[in-house]
């Protein structure tokens, strides 16, 4: 009996119980997961390691038969073994929502899952409102890059962010992350959403989960424009471990579990107000406290 071809690849998209699996320097293969997985309460996800048996090398099919481990997996969007997330803002047109940036922040810090800060239109703003950013972020782990995918410049430096990894790239609508997405990939030209000069939002055209391949182990996911984000199942206690800027103040407030909001004697509001913490960041860290303190409540 001929024995199958095994191969290992990455599942970039899932549509009807078929996976399209991404074997490198193989190509793409359309394949269906075998009994097992039911049985077992498996769902093969996106961005999921897999091993599949060539069924026909000539029509690109075959089965999966396995599924690696998960060093993580996010539920919104649905994607496996995310290296880093690419969050994008645009600088104007629209403004910057940093409310929700920071809560972005705060929910890829809880998994662990390393952001870097993309403010997209920069032909749109002043040295001194780039400098502004730059000081808001300084403290908050995440690297700052500052692009106009209009003019093609900034390009060069977020190739270099995305290479060899898995990202899953967030924004809200009209912020221009399809265009950004244009400007880094040779391989698929995303339709570009116009955003309406009348309510300045976008028209976006992401559809369903994707893992995009840019080039060798390099796959970038484009997730459907976000305007509300909760922070679920959290303690209020354990929100403070996911503003890095907190950490070198951590055991020298007077109280030992200080919450940085009332207490007496707090290292953290002395470097709010001499200017070593964000007062931006630290508003935003209030009102998510006060939010997950509600929650308990209902």
């Amino acid at each position: 009996m001929e024995r199958k071809q095994k191969m290992t690849g990455k599942i970039i998209k899932g549509i009807g119980g078929f996976y399209y699996v991404y074997v490198e320097n193989a190509g793409l293969y359309e394949c269906r997961a075998k009994g097992i997985f039911r049985n077992k309460k498996m769902k093969p996800n996106v961005g999921d390691i897999v091993e599949i048996d060539i069924l026909s090398e000539e029509d690109k099919t075959g089965n999966l038969t396995l599924i690696h481990p998960r060093k993580n997996q996010l539920i919104r969007p649905m994607v496996a073994n995310v290296d880093q997330a690419l969050v994008i803002f645009a600088i104007h047109e629209p403004e910057p929502n940093f409310h929700l940036l920071n809560r972005f922040l705060v929910m890829m810090e809880r998994q662990q899952i390393p952001v870097s800060i993309c403010f997209n239109k920069m032909d749109l703003a002043t040295e001194e409102e780039k400098n502004q950013l730059t000081k808001e972020y300084a403290g908050s782990g995440c690297p700052l890059y500052f692009l106009s995918a209009a003019r093609k410049e900034g390009v060069e430096q977020l190739e270099e962010l995305l290479k060899g990894k898995t990202t899953v790239m967030a924004g809200p609508s009209g912020v221009g992350k399809s265009s950004t997405l244009n400007c880094v990939s040779a391989y698929k030209q995303m339709e570009t959403g116009t955003v309406s000069e009348k309510i300045k939002r976008g028209k976006h055209t992401t559809r369903h989960s994707e893992l995009i391949y840019l080039g060798a182990d390099t796959f970038l996911m484009d997730t459907p424009g976000f305007s509300s984000l909760y922070l679920e199942e959290m303690e209020k206690e354990e929100l403070k471990y996911y503003f890095p800027e907190f950490a070198p103040y951590e055991n020298q407030c007077r109280f030992h579990g200080c919450s940085h909001i009332h207490e007496p004697g707090c290292k953290v509001k002395e470097a709010l107000e001499e200017g070593g913490i964000s007062r931006l960041r630290y508003d935003d860290y209030c009102l998510f406290y006060e939010e997950l303190a509600q929650q308990k409540k209902w």
